[in-house]
């Protein structure tokens, strides 16, 4: 097979599903407003729905990825993106910078849906999620 005859070390292997699955869930907290923006409502719960399982699922592991526990067998470095390719910035202030965007993307998105709905109810029209 192709991976295995590369020869990488299983912490890069980590490291790159890590940064994947951490990039899947960045593009869902964006893409939560523009489907507000754009009145889809039911594309802006279901990202809301994935990335709030995603939160309960790290809540429930004492807000620690379970890659990281994965990664920190593999070295002895600490640092707060040894087990992902972040810059360190970023890595020490992933939480609060997504979870405010995340957050705000929602509030907005509910804001946009309850509009619609106002406007609709105004018209007569049904109102579920478009």
């Amino acid at each position: 097979m192709l991976l295995a005859s590369l020869n990488v070390s299983p912490l890069v292997w980590i490291k790159l599903l890590h940064t994947a699955v951490w990039f899947f869930f960045v593009m869902c907290i964006l893409a939560l407003p523009l489907a507000g923006f754009f009145r889809r409502f039911r594309i802006a719960a279901t990202l809301a729905a994935v990335v709030l399982i995603e939160c309960v699922l790290f809540a429930l592991n004492h807000f620690h990825c379970p890659l990281t526990d994965l990664a920190a067998r593999y070295t002895s470095d600490r640092s707060a993106n040894f087990d992902i390719f972040l810059p360190l910035w970023l890595a020490r202030h992933n939480a609060s910078i997504f979870g405010t965007l995340y957050f705000a993307g929602a509030l907005f998105t509910l804001c946009r849906y309850l509009s619609a709905r106002r406007r609709r109810e105004k018209v007569g029209a049904p109102h579920f999620f478009e």
